[in-house]
C-alpha cells in the first residue's frame, strides 16, 4: 500500500513590524498600522464611494457614503462603519459593497438621502460631466426615488467672496471646504451654520445676510489666497467660480498639463481651453511640489494673455510722426537689427530680460547679449538688487538641486528660519508646506521680520522682531540672543529660507552665509518670479556665463567659446553692469541702447531713473506681450508669446525643472528665443535658439561639460542701524500676492479678494497720526488707512504695489528707507 505524503502546510505570510494583517473582500492584505480602511481598499483596486474623504484632509466621516461591513475578533459590528475614519486592525474582516449586500444597501440608502433635496439641474451645473455625485449615483444609487415631496430650495448664488459662489441646495455637507480652509490654508472663515435640516455652509457675512446666528462663525469674511481649491475639491458643484460659472462644460474642454508662471514654486496645473481660449486652470497632482493645491493667483490670473492691449503684430516707430505703427516681421527685424548694431558699435547695448522668462528664453537672451551684442551688460533682476546678491547667487545658488533643499525637506526639518521672506505673499505653496510641517510634524518655523504677519500666525511660528534694515545684525546676533534657535539650527535637516528682499539689506546675504557655515543649516533662496532661478542658471547676469561660470575665468570663457562655435577671445572678459548700472549709464549717455524683455519700470529700485533712461536711450527694442511704459519709448516692439502659447520649462526655487508643452497652438505668437534667434541672424550672428527645444538642447550641451568652481561667498559688512528723528520712520515693504501686477489684469473677481491696502503702525504711532497716515519722501507721498500691528515704534509697513500704494513709483524708496509720517486726515 502506498501512503501519500502529507500535504505541506501553507506558510503564513510574515507580517512586517508596524503592519497588521486583515481580510478585505476575502483577500488577505498586509497594511501599515494607522492606515484608513478606504486607503487599504484602494491599494487593492477596490474603489469605495465617498464624498467627504480626501487624501490630504483629516478624516471627517461626514457624508457616510463609504459604509462597509466590518468584523472584529470574529464578531460583526452591529452596523456598517465609515471606512474613511476607521483604521486597519489585526484580524479585521472587511466586506465592501462588492461582497456585502448590507454595505451595498447602506450605500444606496445614503445616496437616496443625499439626493432627496439635491436639485436635478445637472445640465446647467458647472460640475455636470465631472461630478462625483453623478458618477456615484449611477454606480451606487437606486434607479427610482421614493421622495415625492417638494425639494428644499434657496436663493442662489450666494457670494462667499467675489470669486466663490455658493449654491446651497447642492451642498451635501461633506465639509471638504471647511476642513481645507481651517486645516490646509489656515483661513477658517467658511464654516457650517445652523443645525439639522437647516445646516449649510457659509461665512459671517452670509450669516448676517440670512439673519442667522453669526456667533457660530469666525466673524471674518472669506478672504483667502487659496479659496479656489474649495471649488475644485467640492464634489457636487455647490461652490463655483464666478469667473468660470456657466461659461463652458467639461465635455467641451480640451485639457493640457501645464506649469504655473506666477511664482518660483513651479506648481503643476491643468489648463482647460475651448476654441482657442483658456477657460480655467485647475491644480495638478504633483506630490513632490504642490500636492493638489494652487493659490488663487495661479488658478485665476490667466486672462492677461487675451487682454485688449495684447500685442499681435510688430511695431516700428515712425521717425516723422513719432508714433508706433504696425509693421511686418521682416521690416521690424531689419530696423531692430540695424538700430541695435549701430548702438552696439557706438557705446553699447544693455539687456534687461526680466524675471518672467522660461529657461529657454532666458538662455536666448544670454547668448544674444554675448554673441550678437558683444556685452556682459545683462541682468534679469527687474527689482531691487545688489552686487552682494550677485556673489551670493554665484556661490550658494547656482547648481543647487532638490537634494539640497526641497518641499519635502521643509516637512522633515526640525526648524525653518525665514529671513526677508514672506511665504504667503511671495511663495504660497512654500507657505502651505511650512504650515503642514508645523501642524503635522511639529516643525518650528521662525520668521525674522518686523511684525506678526499672517504667515507667522498660520505657520504657528515665532517672530524674531527687528527693524527694517537691521536684519544683518539680527542674524549675526542669533548665537548670542537666541541660543535655543541657534542650537536648533545645528540639528540635522535645519533649513534657512531667504527671499529676494535680502538684496535691499547690506550684509544680509553675507551674514546668512556665515550662519549656514557655522551651524550647518541648509540655505535656500526663494525669489518671487517664476523665471528668476532659471535666469541665474543660464547666466543672465553681468558676472556669470551659463552653468555658473564667471565671465572673468579665462578657461571658462574659452570653453564656452568652443561650445558656441566662436573664435578665441570673442566673449567679453570684463563683468558687465547690473540693472541699475545700465540705467544710469543710458541716462548719462554712456550706453547707447537697450534690449528689454518683460520689465515693468515700477518694479525697479528707481522707476524715475528707468523712465529717464528709456527716454534718453538712442535705440530701444522691446520684446513684450502687451503695451507698457517700456513700449511707449521703444523704437521697435516685437510681440512674444505668453506661457500658454509656447513650450519650455521653468526652474523652480528647488532647482527642479518644470517642463510644459504648448497649450494653445497655431496662434502665430513666437517665443522670445525664436524672435531673438531671427534677430541675431539679421545681425549676422547665430545663436541656435530657433525653438525652445533647440535652445534647451544647446543649453544642456554647454552646462554639461565643465565642472564649475564656485566663487567665494559674499563678505559684506552690515551697516550701522539707522536712527530716525521725530516724525520719521523706517519703511518696511513687500508686495502682496494679489496686487496690481500686470499678469493679474482683466481679473475683477480675483481683484475683489485682494487684501486691502493699509499702512501698519505700532499702537503708539497709530494713536499719534489718527485713522489715516501719509508716508512721504522728497519724491512723493502715499496716504492710506492705518491698521495697528506689533511693529516696533518708528517703523511703518506699506504694501509694495497695491491700490494707492505704489511704493517704488510714489516714494522712490524701498525696504529700510527713512520716510516721513504725518496724519493723513479723514478719507
Amino acid at each position: 500500500m502506498t501512503i501519500a505524503p502529507d500535504k505541506p502546510e501553507t506558510a503564513e505570510t510574515p507580517v512586517p513590524e508596524g503592519h497588521v494583517k486583515l481580510i478585505i473582500d476575502g483577500e488577505e492584505v498586509i497594511a501599515p498600522k494607522g492606515e484608513l480602511l478606504i486607503r487599504t481598499a484602494e491599494r487593492l483596486g477596490t474603489v469605495i464611494p465617498r464624498f467627504c474623504d480626501h487624501p490630504l484632509l483629516d478624516p471627517a466621516g461626514a457624508c457616510r457614503q463609504c459604509l462597509v461591513e466590518v468584523e472584529m475578533n470574529g464578531r460583526p459590528m452591529p452596523k456598517p462603519q465609515a471606512s474613511c475614519t476607521m483604521t486597519v486592525a489585526d484580524g479585521m474582516v472587511v466586506k465592501t459593497q462588492l461582497t456585502s449586500p448590507v454595505a451595498d444597501k447602506a450605500q444606496q440608502g445614503v445616496m437616496e438621502l443625499l439626493l432627496i433635496n439635491h436639485p436635478l439641474d445637472c445640465p446647467v451645473c458647472d460640475k455636470g460631466g465631472e461630478c462625483p455625485l453623478q458618477n456615484q449615483a449611477m454606480a451606487h444609487g437606486r434607479a427610482d426615488s421614493r421622495f415625492r415631496d417638494t425639494k428644499r430650495t434657496f436663493p442662489k448664488p450666494l457670494p462667499i467672496s467675489t470669486q466663490v459662489l455658493l449654491d446651497r441646495e447642492r451642498c451635501v455637507l461633506c465639509q471638504r471646504c471647511t476642513r481645507f480652509s481651517a486645516q490646509i490654508a489656515g483661513d477658517p472663515f467658511i464654516e457650517l451654520l445652523e443645525r439639522g435640516a437647516h445646516q449649510q455652509i457659509g461665512t459671517a457675512e452670509t450669516a448676517d445676510v440670512l439673519d442667522m446666528a453669526s456667533r457660530t462663525t469666525s466673524g471674518q469674511p472669506f478672504q483667502s489666497y487659496f479659496s479656489g481649491n474649495t471649488i475644485q475639491i467640492c464634489p457636487v458643484g455647490a461652490l463655483t467660480s464666478a469667473q468660470y460659472r456657466f461659461r463652458s462644460r467639461p465635455f467641451d474642454l480640451v485639457s493640457s498639463p501645464s506649469v504655473c508662471e506666477h511664482c518660483s514654486s513651479g506648481c503643476a496645473e491643468r489648463t482647460d481651453f475651448r476654441r482657442g481660449k483658456v477657460m480655467r486652470k485647475l491644480a495638478g497632482d504633483d506630490p513632490e511640489v504642490n500636492e493638489e493645491w494652487i493659490c488663487d493667483k495661479g488658478r485665476f490670473a490667466f486672462r492677461y494673455a487675451g487682454a485688449p492691449d495684447r500685442l499681435r503684430r510688430p511695431m516700428v516707430r515712425n521717425q516723422q510722426t513719432g508714433q508706433l505703427e504696425e509693421s511686418s516681421w521682416t521690416q521690424a527685424l531689419r530696423v531692430a537689427a540695424d538700430g541695435l548694431a549701430k548702438a552696439r558699435d557706438a557705446k553699447g547695448v544693455g539687456v534687461l530680460p526680466g524675471g518672467r522668462l522660461t529657461v529657454e528664453d532666458a538662455y536666448a537672451y544670454t547668448k544674444f547679449a554675448r554673441i550678437a551684442l558683444g556685452t556682459n551688460d545683462i541682468d534679469f533682476r527687474a527689482r531691487a538688487h545688489s552686487a552682494e546678491e550677485l556673489d551670493f547667487l554665484a556661490s550658494r545658488v547656482v547648481g543647487t538641486t532638490p537634494e539640497h533643499v526641497s518641499f519635502a525637506s521643509l516637512e522633515s526639518a526640525p526648524v525653518v528660519l525665514c529671513v526677508a521672506f514672506e511665504p504667503e505673499d511671495e511663495a504660497p505653496i512654500v507657505f502651505l508646506r511650512l504650515r503642514k510641517a508645523a501642524r503635522d510634524q511639529g516643525t518650528k518655523v521662525v520668521h525674522l521680520g518686523q511684525w506678526t504677519t499672517s504667515s507667522v500666525r498660520k505657520t504657528f511660528g515665532e517672530l524674531l522682531a527687528c527693524e527694517p534694515g537691521a536684519e544683518t545684525a539680527a542674524v549675526d546676533g542669533i548665537a548670542r540672543h537666541a541660543a535655543d534657535l541657534d542650537e536648533q539650527l545645528q540639528r540635522a535637516g535645519a533649513v534657512v529660507l531667504v527671499g529676494e528682499r535680502a538684496a535691499e539689506v547690506p550684509g544680509l546675504f553675507s551674514a546668512l552665509h556665515r550662519l549656514s557655515e557655522r551651524t550647518g543649516a541648509r540655505l535656500a533662496w526663494i525669489p518671487r518670479r517664476a523665471g528668476d532661478r532659471g535666469a541665474v542658471e543660464v547666466g543672465a547676469l553681468p558676472t556669470l556665463l551659463p552653468g555658473g561660470r564667471t565671465v572673468e575665468d579665462a578657461d571658462a570663457r574659452a570653453e564656452v567659446e568652443r561650445l558656441w562655435g566662436l573664435e578665441s577671445g570673442a566673449l567679453p572678459a570684463r563683468p558687465g553692469r547690473d540693472t541699475s548700472g545700465m540705467l544710469n549709464a543710458v541716462a548719462g549717455g554712456d550706453l547707447s541702447g537697450l534690449l528689454v524683455g518683460g520689465v515693468d519700470p515700477g518694479d525697479l529700485p528707481d522707476p524715475a531713473l528707468a523712465e529717464q533712461a528709456l527716454a534718453a536711450a538712442e535705440f530701444v527694442v522691446s520684446l513684450e506681450l502687451r503695451g507698457s511704459p517700456v513700449t511707449e519709448h521703444a523704437d521697435v516692439v516685437l510681440p512674444v508669446a505668453p506661457a500658454v502659447e509656447k513650450a519650455g520649462s521653468y526652474l523652480n526655487w528647488e532647482g527642479r525643472s518644470r517642463k510644459f508643452d504648448v497649450t494653445l497652438r497655431d496662434t502665430g505668437a513666437l517665443p522670445d528665443c525664436r524672435v531673438l534667434d531671427t534677430l541675431a541672424v539679421e545681425m549676422d550672428a547665430d545663436i541656435f535658439t530657433q525653438t525652445p527645444a533647440a535652445s534647451a538642447a544647446d543649453l544642456a550641451k554647454v552646462t554639461a561639460t565643465v565642472a564649475v568652481v564656485p566663487p567665494a561667498a559674499p563678505d559684506v559688512p552690515g551697516l550701522t542701524p539707522t536712527t530716525v528723528g521725530k516724525g520719521e520712520a523706517l519703511l518696511a515693504t513687500w508686495r502682496q500676492l494679489l496686487d496690481n501686477g500686470s499678469l493679474q489684469d482683466e481679473e475683477p473677481h480675483l481683484a475683489g479678494t485682494a487684501r486691502p491696502a493699509v499702512a501698519r503702525l505700532s499702537a503708539a504711532a497709530a494713536k499719534s497720526v489718527g485713522p489715516r497716515v501719509t508716508v512721504s519722501t522728497d519724491r512723493g507721498s502715499i496716504t492710506l488707512p492705518v491698521e495697528v500691528a506689533d511693529l516696533p515704534d518708528g517703523v511703518v509697513w506699506l504694501p509694495g504695489n497695491s491700490d494707492g500704494s505704489r511704493v517704488r513709483a510714489s516714494l522712490g524708496a524701498g525696504h529700510g528707507a527713512v520716510v516721513t509720517i504725518t496724519a493723513g486726515g479723514e478719507e
